[in-house]
């Protein structure tokens, strides 16, 4: 069906249920009456309204105003094989009628759990043949904290309690999660913090390199970082390094090719654990399954979520290499666990969702065909803007750096408004990209087509020449 006859189908359905449905004013004033929005200024929000998202399709979303709207960012990174797919509706409403809920505590399995777990050791690269599941990433990475402490206990290294992260990296909202992700702003709304963890400089080269620096010198510095901080701290008292393999809401940071080598170097050297957050990265973002192996290092721990699932129920997992998952199962009790742990719900649902991406060959073509020409797209489009100086990503995740002077690598002084002028134009343009600061972000769902992304890019193009209008740049 062509996406002009789904809208007037949709239009037509629309219409058919306006007078069994709420207007937007009525939808938007309940939602600012008992609604608390993530990461949001409340009081602005609902004085200007939320949008209202009815209705879904491949990549395009309809709000209550009949608008239909390119979604560049998959939901939040994750509905990567699209929306409407009825395989994992009917996946989950198989499961639903069979075995709705039943928990893996007290010596209880079932078959969606055992299945997906089967499945996954074979997607994931061959040292991961264990999973432990969650609900969330920020989930996954608290478990991470837990399965690396214990790692060290049972081996009776009982000093190694220390986890070094990146600063403006991202690992989740919960408390953990929140103190692993090196974000000043959302540690200012914490009222404690992990203990225990601690955090080196990240590998952004626009904004942080100096002068004369390439990117592969500025990456490998960025990189010993860890080195010096586990000298500081003592060897024999650090646990763990995790990082994101690009940083996604950071800004979609790409370190150049020396940094992860050099990381894992490190980590081996001082026989530490490396964890790779892979809850955006992961089920084919880069064109690679995981992230990780298109930066080419191989971690003892990974985080998932987002794209296990595609977004369609939620669900996170946490994958062990085997030389983790030998002394964690020889330890005795794992004392962690979470009434969801493995719903079967969730479970049989990304066992759908793994098997369409395995199946339609969706990572080989984000690999070899759309995230090529999704790449050379942007870079085509953008070589010479008077603001955008720089273009990170692979496959289909990019982000792009706004500027006041690109070629001397010189950032706007009130970059994050800069972003948040530009984000609006994607709004009121009917396209979702997302700002980070004074980057622009794009990760549109798996499945988009070239017309689709010849769409994306136009309307991104149409919101930065906007926001250097407006800027007086253009």
């Amino acid at each position: 069906m062509s996406y002009r006859i789904e809208e007037a189908a949709y239009m037509q359905h629309a219409q058919a249920v306006q007078s069994a449905s709420r207007s937007t004013a009525e939808y938007r004033a309940l939602d600012a009456a008992h609604h608390i929005h993530p990461f949001s200024d409340m009081g602005s929000l609902n004085r200007s309204g939320s949008r209202v998202i009815v209705k879904a399709q491949g990549v395009y979303l309809w709000d209550s105003e009949g608008n239909r709207i390119i979604d560049g960012m998959a939901g939040l990174w994750c509905v990567n094989v699209g929306y409407g797919r009825k395989e994992l509706a009917d996946a989950a409403y198989r499961q639903m009628q069979e075995l709705p809920y039943y928990n893996t505590f007290f010596k209880t399995t079932h078959p969606p759990v055992i299945e997906l777990s089967a499945l996954l050791a074979e997607l994931t690269p061959e040292p991961f043949k264990h999973f432990f599941y969650c609900n969330s990433g920020s989930e996954g990475n608290d478990t991470v904290l837990r399965i690396v402490y214990q790692y060290w206990t049972a081996q009776q290294k009982h000093t190694k309690k220390f986890v070094v992260s990146r600063k403006n990296g991202y690992h989740g909202s919960t408390i953990a999660g929140g103190t692993l992700g090196g974000m000043g702003y959302m540690h200012e709304q914490m009222p404690s913090k992990v203990g225990n963890i601690v955090h080196i400089d990240q590998p952004y080269f626009f904004g942080e390199a100096q002068d004369k620096q390439t990117p592969e010198e500025f990456a490998l510095a960025r990189a010993q970082q860890l080195e010096a901080k586990i000298l500081e701290i003592g060897a024999d008292k650090v646990a763990a390094f995790i990082g994101e393999p690009f940083q996604g809401a950071g800004g979609v940071i790409f370190p150049a090719s020396t940094y992860w080598p050099e990381i894992q170097r490190i980590c081996r050297k001082y026989d530490i654990l490396l964890v790779a957050d892979e809850v955006i990265g992961g089920f084919g973002r880069t064109g690679e399954w995981f992230a990780h192996q298109h930066f080419g290092f191989e971690p003892d721990l990974i985080t998932l979520a987002k794209g296990l699932t595609s977004g369609y129920v939620p669900m996170g997992a946490v994958g062990l290499h085997d030389r983790v998952a030998k002394v964690i199962i020889e330890s005795g009790d794992f004392n962690h666990g979470l009434t969801y742990s493995g719903h079967p719900v969730a479970a049989a649902v990304a066992l759908a969702n793994l098997r369409l991406l395995r199946d339609e060959k969706i990572v080989e073509r984000v690999k070899t065909d759309i995230g090529p020409y999704f790449q050379k797209k942007l870079r085509d489009t953008f070589a010479h803007h008077p603001i955008v100086g720089e273009i990170a990503g692979v496959g289909l995740v990019a982000g792009l750096q706004l500027a006041q002077d690109p070629a001397a690598r010189r950032r706007f002084a009130n970059g994050g408004d800069v972003g948040t002028i530009c984000r609006d134009f994607c709004f009121n343009g009917n396209l979702i990209m997302r700002a980070t600061g004074d980057r622009m972000l794009l990760s549109p769902p798996l499945v988009v087509s070239k017309i689709e992304i010849d769409e994306i890019v136009s309307k991104a193009k149409a919101a930065i020449d906007s926001t250097a209008r407006q800027l007086g740049a253009a």
